[in-house]
């Protein structure tokens, strides 16, 4: 039996003071208390990531996990547009974040990221990314990635870590640097000193370590004459001494062939990855020794294995997962197994996620939650067999009554059973109800099991809620994939639309009060789905839709990515026939989209060109712009403020 206690001074000192009585927009909107969180070498400190109140600002927090001294703010961002991306202990003293931030440049939007390390009391704060001259010829956009902590390494405080490097002018006409290409370097975070482990490659785009300080693997993307990147990734390893590399498998993300590696076991002398097996993604593991030998570790007839599981600063993967009903891990290792299911008893929680590890292993955190509850994160001590909970994930939500999720399956028009989420408002018989259909964004993703804030806030505001899993969802195979859920768009959408029929038929639905709402891809099927069967959904609702397939796919000819995207959305009629602002006139049920103006993934543009085409039409509609926000609207201010205009505005319309 394990002894379960409280970390009192974090839990009070750092969880928002928001009560029950609060306004239920605003404490389903807030963002979650802990946005990241990493575990000392030592296991005695805890670094945590959490909103700053009001908006989109965030702050780096670090605290004694002894309940000594008070938890202290050492580095905060605005989220205008510099973002706290995540952090992690380079040593017991030391952090290394990354910052994450769009902003405009010639008029275009742009990524950009850098990493900077400082000490845990917030002094000595230094830019870890790669300086580079003022004659740069390209922008410097990405500052780099962790991909070895080093841990092994006496010294301390060293990483491995990649840099783009890009030419570089000088006075006269001769270039100061001609290198291109991702390289890998050793840094030191305490003197900055840089040494080069693994020479510039141009179209590389990922270096895989074995995580003691041998990269072993790369990945070449191939490119088409005009430099455009394709789907097809070339790996290539070499052997646990060095020595030359060598061809290790082509990966192709668009054809699903070939085998992706994820993570480099050194004591396996092995890759962890995945791999299409009988038509759903399986966890494989290859060997690295010449012999080319391959196990299928885990592998499903009915849903793809889609993460590895992780545990210390090693990255040890420990056990492969996958989403049924609910997700499901398989753990490796029969001891970590034995703990979690006893974690998870002890708790009365299903779900439990390892966040991160003491150098030792023997400090364990963890995250664990179910559909009603938001999660919580817990320190275990596994030698004392203690466990402690550090702090709640949506203090905010405290005396809200959750609602249970239930996973259903509905017919869709060719008999085909469509599995889905149902929920419904708390105390509810489930009848006669105002309904909502919410399609998952992606397309290339699906619902869980869990807790999701948008289905519950309308469950609690007395609407049932019906997540379809609908085909053109990814997890669930090849075949359920099809073509994607824009290019096979008239099965995705045919299958929105029968949710919405399925809640009429069984009662849920009351005559007349039937919605509905999604974000990004989601928020394209609740257009789309308006435009095919006009009658069927009596309110829409968009959150930073795609509406034009043509108008998207141009969003990303000055990208290298262009050719995977022009290929996702496809050439023929289906891309006039399937975009929304093609046939606004077909919509008759009021509209209301929200976007961000910094949007990366969706453009504004998607959204000013729908809601042109629908008061041209004289229909009902109407566009919220947040400045300065991008696709995933991360401010509670904002996301407060657009649930309850959701929730105004679907009263009206369904007469409630």
């Amino acid at each position: 039996m394990f002894k379960l206690t409280r970390i009192v001074l974090i839990g009070l000192l750092l969880a928002p003071a928001v009560g029950h009585a609060a306004d239920a927009a605003q404490a389903f909107g807030a963002r979650p208390a802990v946005l990241d969180a990493s575990l000392s070498p030592d296991g005695q400190s805890i670094a945590l990531i959490q909103p700053l109140a009001g908006g989109q600002a965030s702050a780096l927090f670090v605290a004694k996990l002894d309940g000594t001294g008070q938890p202290k703010p050492i580095l905060t961002s605005t989220g205008k547009p510099d973002r706290l991306n995540g952090c992690g202990w380079v040593s017991n003293t030391r952090l290394i974040c990354d910052i994450y931030m769009v902003t405009t440049v010639d008029a275009q939007r742009m990524v950009f990221t850098r990493v900077l390390v400082l000490n845990a009391d917030g002094t000595k704060v230094q830019e870890l990314s790669a300086n580079s001259s003022n004659y740069v010829l390209s922008y410097r956009q990405f500052g780099g990635q962790v991909i070895d902590w080093l841990v092994d390494d006496p010294a301390g405080g060293a990483v491995l870590m990649t840099r783009s490097f890009r030419e570089e002018a000088s006075t006269g006409t001769l270039l100061a640097n001609q290198r291109r290409g991702l390289a890998v370097e050793k840094v030191d975070t305490n003197s900055l000193q840089r040494t080069l482990v693994e020479q510039p490659r141009e179209d590389v785009v990922r270096y895989i370590s074995d995580q003691h300080g041998a990269v072993r693997i790369y990945g070449l993307r191939s490119t088409t004459n005009q430099g455009y990147a394709t789907s097809k990734v070339i790996y290539y390893y070499r052997s646990a001494e060095g020595g030359p590399w060598k061809p290790l498998s082509t990966y192709d993300g668009e054809a699903h062939t070939g085998f992706e590696p994820v993570d480099v076991d050194r004591d396996l002398n092995a890759a962890y990855g995945f791999e299409w097996v009988n038509g759903h993604v399986a966890a494989v593991r290859v060997a690295l020794d010449g012999s080319g030998k391959r196990d299928v570790l885990v592998s499903r007839d009915d849903v793809d294995v889609d993460r590895l599981i992780h545990v210390g600063r090693q990255r040890k993967v420990v056990g492969a997962s996958y989403a049924t009903d609910r997700r499901q891990v398989e753990f490796f290792d029969p001891a970590l197994k034995a703990t979690a299911t006893a974690l998870a008893k002890a708790l009365g929680q299903p779900m439990i996620r390892f966040v991160d590890a003491s150098q030792d292993e023997t400090r364990l955190l963890l995250w664990a939650g179910t559909d009603v509850d938001p999660g919580r994160y817990y320190l275990f001590d596994r030698t004392a067999k203690r466990l402690a909970e550090v702090m709640p994930g949506r203090p905010e939500l405290a005396g809200y009554k959750l609602s249970p999720v239930k996973a259903i399956t509905y017919a869709a028009a060719d008999g085909t059973q469509i599995p889905a989420y149902l929920t419904l408002p708390p105390g509810s018989d489930g009848k006669n109800l105002p309904a909502i259909v919410m399609p998952h964004g992606g397309p290339s993703a699906r619902d869980e099991w869990g807790f999701d804030w948008l289905a519950q806030y309308f469950a609690h505001q007395g609407f049932a809620v019906l997540q379809p899993n609908f085909r053109g969802s990814a997890g669930y195979g090849e075949e359920w994939f099809q073509k994607n859920g824009f290019q096979s768009w008239k099965t995705a959408i045919g299958d929105v639309s029968d949710a919405g029929r399925w809640l009429t038929a069984q009662g849920v639905a009351a005559p007349g009060k039937l919605a509905i709402v999604g974000w990004s891809y989601g928020g394209y099927a609740a257009l789309q789905s308006a435009v095919v069967d006009p009658d069927l959904f009596k309110a829409v609702v968009a959150i930073a839709p795609v509406t034009d397939l043509e108008a998207w796919r141009q969003e990303f000819r000055t990208f290298t990515n262009y050719k995977v995207v022009d290929a996702f959305v496809g050439r023929g009629p289906h891309v006039k026939e399937g975009s929304p602002a093609q046939n606004a006139a077909r919509i008759k049920a009021p509209v209301l989209m929200f976007h961000g103006d910094q949007d990366v993934n969706v453009g504004v543009g998607e959204s000013r060109l729908m809601q042109a085409r629908l008061k041209a039409v004289g229909a009902k509609s109407e566009l919220v712009v947040y400045p300065g926000l991008d696709h995933q609207l991360d401010d509670a201010a904002t996301r407060g403020q657009m649930l309850g205009q959701i929730d105004r505005f679907l009263r009206a319309a369904l007469g409630m």
